[in-house]
């Protein structure tokens, strides 16, 4: 066989393998991103996240953990702080722009923000960094997208350490009395908001 055969067999197999192992990989990631994130309830001895629906959780004792107070900063640098919204119900989301996860759901939250805002506060919280993510990316991808939903940045880590968001997206749904009503760690799908929000809006439909 000639060397310029044996070239292109060589090269023929890597794009296989490259291609073989893009599929895989695609495969593995789709299933992460999946809006398949189950709303957990806490209760106030809480350690670690619980797993499963919200159905199968009891509701009373989650009723009775109150929401961490935090400080974040608007676009103008202006502090702003959970405790600002006491008597509305409270949306968190944790996000961030290099999260495909996070910025899959954030259409859905963007819809449920134009149905829910007079209602409910969305405080659609930026992991800002400063170096994976800045201000000004977080910004830009919003800005982007045209999504309508204010955006404010956590640059102290005030937030991310009183709810421990390890992993983005994480939300949070607090109810007008200040606790906690549920939460999930992944991506949620339409229905999995409107679960959320169905549990501090009795209002809504």
């Amino acid at each position: 066989m000639k060397r310029k055969d044996v070239l292109i067999l060589v090269i023929g197999l890597a794009l296989l393998l490259l291609i073989g192992g893009a599929a895989v990989l695609y495969r593995e990631l789709s299933e992460d991103y999946a809006p398949d994130a189950p709303l957990a309830t806490l209760s106030p001895d809480t350690t670690a996240a619980p797993t499963g629906d919200v159905s199968d959780t009891d509701n009373s004792a989650a009723e009775a953990y109150p929401a961490p107070d935090f400080t974040v900063y608007d676009a103008e640098g202006n502090a702003v702080k959970l405790s600002d919204y006491a008597g509305k119900p409270v949306i968190l989301n944790f996000w961030a722009s290099w999260c495909p996860p996070c910025k899959a759901e954030m259409p859905d939250f963007d819809a449920a923000y134009a149905e829910y805002g007079e209602e409910i506060v969305f405080l659609m919280i930026n992991m800002t960094d400063g170096m994976q993510e800045t201000v000004e990316s977080a910004q830009a991808h919003v800005a982007g997208a045209g999504y309508s939903f204010p955006i404010y940045f956590d640059t102290a880590y005030s937030a991310a350490t009183a709810y421990g968001a390890s992993s983005l997206p994480t939300t949070y749904f607090v109810k007008a009395d200040g606790t906690i009503a549920a939460y999930a760690i992944g991506m949620l799908s339409a229905e999995g908001l409107a679960q959320g929000i169905g549990m501090i809006d009795p209002e809504a439909e």
